[in-house]
């Protein structure tokens, strides 16, 4: 009889995708409308065959998305450009960062100190602040955590191949307009993957990360169902 496979469990780190649904205020929420019902698809198939075929207009900014760096740049690659090698199966580094970033601290910063300590080339950094629980409220856009420029060029430093955060964005939006860690790890070809959720359920070290969207050309950012194997 062939071996067991060992117990392997995979956790869900997406938002939910519904018709209405803010991601990010100011930006369109996704609608979805019937192209076919079931029941106009009666008279086109055979009896008891029915189907049911819907249309979604949203934004690619819409749920947990993943930016490719065609979202900052022209050349940048875009969606259908990325190697899936870095998307599938990364090694995971998680930093549960709630008590370093509290909620409602003055200092949101996420610190270039917190990388310090562990080696990171060729690795997912996913950011645990915990911000993911205000997802869906007027919450969500005021006071969120993020990735400051010393953040961003330590992760440069060490090579990594993504980083994740479980906030509003993986930039200070109440800055005016500055985008350091966006420019800075897109340039590099670094990943970022936004609005994650349930990273407290994952190790320190040890899960395997993936977060592959669509292959769609001219397109720099889109929905991901982003998960984590242990």
């Amino acid at each position: 009889m062939p071996a067991e496979l060992p117990a392997r469990r995979v956790v869900d780190l997406s938002q939910v995708i519904r018709d209405g649904l803010v991601t990010y205020p100011g930006l369109p929420a996704p609608v979805i409308t019937p192209h076919l019902t079931r029941e106009q698809s009666v008279a086109k198939y055979a009896r008891g065959t029915q189907f049911a075929m819907d249309v979604i207009t949203m934004i690619g900014n819409t749920g947990t998305y993943l930016d490719s760096p065609f979202h900052r740049y022209e050349n940048g690659a875009d969606l259908a450009g990325l190697d899936l090698a870095t998307l599938v199966d990364l090694p995971t580094q998680v930093f549960h960062l709630r008590e370093v970033v509290p909620g409602g601290s003055a200092d949101r910063e996420i610190p270039a100190a917190a990388f310090h300590d562990r080696e990171l080339k060729g690795s997912a950094v996913l950011l645990d602040t915990g911000w993911s629980r205000f997802f869906g409220t007027p919450d969500y856009a005021r006071g969120a955590p993020f990735l400051g420029a010393a953040g961003v060029a330590e992760l440069i430093r060490q090579g990594v191949a993504l980083v994740g955060i479980d906030s509003l964005n993986i930039d200070d939006t109440e800055s005016g307009g500055e985008r350091p860690a966006h420019s800075g790890l897109l340039a590099a070809g670094i990943h970022v993957v936004e609005h994650l959720t349930n990273l407290e359920l994952l190790p320190s070290r040890g899960a395997r990360f993936t977060a592959a969207p669509p292959a769609v050309e001219g397109f720099g950012t889109f929905p991901v169902r982003a998960f984590a194997t242990m």
